[in-house]
């Protein structure tokens, strides 16, 4: 049987939420401009007329390729209220990567801003870019969507060498976006961050957080990074969300002292392990503010789990002077798998429920990271984890050579592969080391031809963001092999850490 969209399924319909709790208050600032619920909304309704002019039949999707302008929040709801699928771009990132993004993804029609536009033209694709100026016909209301719909496609790092295009649909979202109202006390008083990339999930948790209660959104600029206090203290911020790396960035400032940031009522961190002691030192310098260490792959919808960060507790949890990740969300079950794929205390986080996403956009990439158990499909996290007595989870490490550097998850394989196309190289191993500022920087070993490291660092800008470039680039004759005749990638590592610690 056909089913028929109907109102109240979409992602969307939080943000008409916040319309109707606060029609006259800010819904996003963006430096000194701003605009009002009412407003955003009127915007996005006329251009989401114009997205339905360019495909008036069948679903469509639509890049937002643009830096955190107006152009880019307003063009998330637009895209949203015509129904089409989003996918936020970032405009910075090499044209290489944008044009297999925008292939891959199928997208009909870009929003773009003057950046985004630049970003375009590299791509040499022959896409159409909404004119924001064009007149069309408002729509009277946004377009109603099954729950089984895309909302919106992320890519992240693949071993392919290519990105992975990962959609998410407006179930997965409905069921993420209730579970997050029960858990926190979020109101139209509250004032929330936008600090992460657009591109990056936990862009969804900040705006649609927000926009669900009526609050306002305020894009952090990149000045602000130098003194964020004042900038909390000057726009009474109370939500924040970073990776970890945001944390050790801020006490390199100087800022992180004891009561310099008391507006805080909630912290949020994501994306890399979280430290007992920055969380204890985050907490000092917020004493207002409950933290949460938040974790899950973009596969399971921003976040799958989430721990409440206590002095008390959390410290006797940790491991390695990790802060546990905590429970899987209701509605989840999940499996711990040891090396024999049987069920265990410690092992590899499996999860199934409905913030999976259906699959990769490229079914090849689906092969490993599904499990077919119990007659259900459940997602490889590649993650291991311990499961405390209490039925915390407590992160240990990857499984694989996935990584996260600066919050952004990086396939070291993606980042080996790309480097074997460059001139001279022979064979490329990339490994990790922990960086000057905290978390982890990437080291390439390489083999073939010695080359600047100044002509490689120019020849893979045009193909890895600044991420996934490796901070050193060092030169071997050949690679030291472990007893089964495999790259010891462990060895380069522990070389590439004492290196480090040689220098320092």
């Amino acid at each position: 049987m056909t089913q028929t969209p109907v109102p109240g399924n979409g992602l969307h319909e939080r943000f008409l939420r916040g319309l109707a709790l606060s029609p006259g208050r800010t819904a996003i600032r963006v430096d000194a401009e701003s605009l009002t619920y009412e407003e955003m909304h009127e915007l996005a309704l006329r251009r989401a007329g114009a997205l339905r002019d360019r495909a008036p039949q069948g679903p469509h999707n639509v890049a937002v390729l643009a830096d955190k302008s107006l152009t880019a929040y307003v063009g998330i709801m637009a895209a949203l209220y015509s129904g089409a699928t989003v996918v936020p771009l970032n405009p910075r990132f090499p044209a290489e990567r944008t044009r297999a993004m925008l292939t891959a993804a199928k997208v009909s029609t870009v929003i773009a801003d003057g950046t985004g536009r630049a970003a375009l033209a590299e791509t040499e694709l022959d896409l159409a870019v909404l004119d924001e100026a064009a007149s069309a016909k408002a729509l009277d209301a946004p377009e109603a969507v099954l729950p089984s719909d895309i909302a919106y496609v992320l890519f992240t790092s693949g071993s392919t060498g290519r990105p992975k295009g990962v959609p998410i649909t407006h179930e997965a979202n409905v069921h993420y976006f209730d579970l997050l109202d029960e858990r926190y006390d979020f109101s139209p008083d509250d004032v929330f961050c936008q600090n992460v990339g657009l591109n990056f999930d936990c862009a969804m948790f900040e705006l649609f957080c927000a926009w669900g209660k009526g609050a306002p959104v305020h894009a952090i600029p990149a000045a602000a990074h130098r003194d964020l206090p004042a900038f909390f203290a000057d726009r009474r911020m109370t939500v924040w969300f970073s990776t970890p790396s945001g944390i050790s960035f801020i006490r390199r400032m100087g800022s992180l002292k004891p009561g310099s940031m008391p507006t805080l009522r909630w912290s949020f961190f994501a994306g890399e392990a979280l430290l007992h002691e920055d969380a204890a030192d985050w907490q000092v310098a917020a004493p207002q503010s409950k933290i949460e260490n938040l974790y899950g792959p973009t596969e399971l919808t921003v976040t799958i789990t989430g721990h409440r960060w206590s002095p008390e507790t959390s410290e006797r949890q940790a491991v390695n002077g990790v802060v546990p990740i905590g429970k899987v969300h209701p509605g989840h079950d999940h499996l711990l798998l040891d090396e024999d794929a049987k069920p265990s205390v410690q092992g590899e986080l499996c999860v199934t429920g409905p913030q999976m996403t259906p699959g990769y956009l490229d079914p090849e990439d689906d092969d490993g990271r599904f499990l077919e158990r119990d007659g259900r499909r459940w997602y490889r996290t590649g993650d291991r984890v311990r499961r405390l007595d209490d039925g915390e989870l407590v992160y240990l490490g990857r499984l694989d050579a996935q990584v996260q550097v600066q919050g952004f998850r990086v396939e070291l394989a993606e980042v080996d592969h790309i480097v074997r196309q460059c001139t001279g190289v022979q064979n490329a191993a990339t490994v990790t080391r922990p960086a000057a500022g905290g978390g982890l920087e990437l080291v390439l070993y390489y083999t073939g031809e010695r080359i600047p490291p100044v002509t490689l660092r120019r020849e893979l800008s045009a193909y890895l963001p600044d991420p996934m470039m490796p901070r050193a680039f060092l030169h071997v004759a050949e690679f030291p092999l472990n007893s089964n005749r495999k790259v010891d990638r462990a060895q380069l590592a522990r070389e590439a850490a004492a290196a480090s610690e040689s220098r320092t």
